[in-house]
């Protein structure tokens, strides 16, 4: 089963566990978090988030008008893989590769109330900033709306930058702090446990926009990042690790069953037919019984693993990391 990891983005992309408060008496602000980001992996530009392409949402194969507002539908967000949202199908959301050489850089610009379909209004946007190089990794995410509607995204300012130019929002203003979103409940590292960028049926409409490293180094810098120690695990002759590395946390949790038939959160009917419900590998073209004897086995042989990690067979390995990555 392959599993290239990239969308989605999308950190705020996800949930899961809480995260314990920072040892460090000093938190770094955003604009010292922002720095070091910057110099370690690269700077992130301003951008303006309705010029993205935007992720269709589809029911039964057609997409959706702009204004719709459908509860379930084929290919809904896994944001929040624990629970059904509204926003799962909510239609506007885009993405951004804003990558230059081995600084990978993927912006997720998302909605949860409805907008004029060309507004440059968004609820929320998520940055993820990797170097292919070092595997450093940082993560962005923006402070809510003040008001019903969204913010003005047209012009999305770095993490890094001081001073804004004329009236435009400053970066102190328009993202949390990295002790905010490593603390909240939706962690962004427990969902993307085994790389910087994860794939979904949702992200995948657009994952020629979304820069991907799957085998490479990763971990996160900063101090409000290092409560996680990531871990892959793998059992001998698995048909999943083939293509990708799979992490311990939320892929055992929600992942592996997501990618091979069990309901997703906003999933329609579609969703859950074969071959919609079983999206790993990417290139699936066989029939449900070939894809069940291809693949079962190694799919039961990792969750064992995630159940019982004493299982004789099952390896856990932690990801490579850059010798400088705290």
């Amino acid at each position: 089963m392959r599993l290239a990891h990239a969308v989605l983005l999308l950190c705020a992309l996800c949930l899961g566990a809480a995260a314990p408060a920072l040892a460090d008496k000093h938190e770094q602000t955003i604009l010292e978090y922002g720095a070091q980001c910057a110099r370690e992996i690269g700077e992130i530009p301003p951008f303006d988030c309705a010029s993205g392409t935007e992720i269709p949402i589809t029911v039964d194969g057609k997409r959706v008008a702009a204004d719709a507002f459908p509860s379930r539908c084929d290919r809904p967000s896994l944001l929040r893989p624990d629970k059904d949202l509204i926003q799962q199908c909510m239609p506007g959301a885009r993405i951004l590769d804003l990558s230059r050489g081995a600084t990978q850089i993927s912006a997720y610009c998302r909605r949860n109330t409805q907008v004029a379909h060309a507004s440059t209004y968004f609820d929320e946007v998520v940055v993820v900033l990797h170097h292919t190089g070092n595997g450093k990794t940082c993560w962005f995410q923006s402070k809510p709306p003040a008001r019903d509607g969204g913010f003005d995204a047209s012009r999305v300012p770095p993490p890094h930058e001081k001073t804004p130019p004329g009236e435009k929002r400053a970066a102190v203003e328009f993202w949390k702090t990295p002790g905010e979103v490593a603390r909240q409940s939706t962690s962004c590292i427990a969902c993307h446990d085994a790389g910087p960028f994860v794939l979904s049926p949702f992200i995948g409409q657009v994952w020629d926009k979304v820069p991907t490293d799957p085998w490479g180094k990763y971990s996160s810098i900063g101090p409000a990042f290092q409560m996680h120690r990531l871990k892959t695990m793998s059992t001998p002759g698995n048909t999943c690790v083939g293509c990708h590395r799979i992490g311990t946390e939320k892929s055992c949790e929600h992942y592996l069953g997501f990618s091979a038939g069990t309901h997703a959160p906003g999933n329609n009917k579609l969703a859950d037919t074969y071959p919609m419900s079983h999206w790993m590998p990417t290139d699936n073209n066989m029939s449900e019984a070939q894809w069940m004897a291809a693949n079962q086995a190694s799919l039961d042989a990792l969750r064992r693993c995630c159940e019982h990690p004493e299982t004789p067979g099952c390896t856990f390995t932690p990801i490579p990391t850059s010798d400088a990555a705290r």
